[in-house]
């Protein structure tokens, strides 16, 4: 019986079953072979139990394995024909919301703009570290950094406020970029 494995973001195989450790197979690697419905840790396959060394079976929950790497082509869906894997399965990305992203931007942008120095720009995005470190420069310094990062909230507010809602989502929202 040949089976295929996830070694990190690269598939590989197939290979028969008294290879797999030889190529790289690990417990926590994903495996699959025909007549499997979709890709399982290599320690709750049975018949891989031997090689691996596993004293008993434990049945665990699969993780979706990490996402391919440039190079890897994935095949197409439903498998790549007759005894070729199904496709990993990997979490969409998140939806764009363009209400959500300009009432963030907006309010993010004026915050930026008027009270910079607190950080409380950072904290609308969800950007804690950088909010608290704006806030606790300003604060300990008792205010005199608060000039400095008064500056800085004023032109995070401008940039905020003069990229496109698609932008401003990708950017600060998805990516989290933290200064500038």
């Amino acid at each position: 019986m040949n089976y295929y494995f996830a070694d990190g973001s690269v598939q590989k195989g197939p290979f028969p079953m008294d290879q797999l450790v030889a190529q790289g197979l690990k417990r926590e690697s994903l495996v699959w072979r025909e007549g499997m419905a979709q890709w399982q840790r290599a320690e709750s396959v049975p018949e891989l139990a031997g090689l691996l060394g596993s004293a008993a079976y434990q049945p665990r929950e699969v993780a979706p394995p990490p996402p391919p790497n440039p190079g890897f082509v994935q095949p197409p869906a439903g498998g790549g024909g007759f005894g070729q894997p199904p496709p990993m399965q990997y979490p969409s990305a998140p939806r764009f919301d363009a209400a959500t992203a300009n009432s963030q931007k907006i309010a993010s942008g004026i915050c930026g703009i008027l009270i910079g120095g607190l950080g409380i720009h950072k904290f609308i995005l969800g950007m804690t570290g950088p909010g608290l470190i704006m806030l606790l420069i300003t604060v300990l310094t008792c205010g005199f950094g608060g000039i400095v990062m008064h500056i800085i909230g004023i032109i995070e507010g401008i940039i905020y406020l003069t990229k496109t809602d698609e932008e401003f989502y990708r950017t600060y929202m998805v990516e989290k970029k933290a200064w500038f």
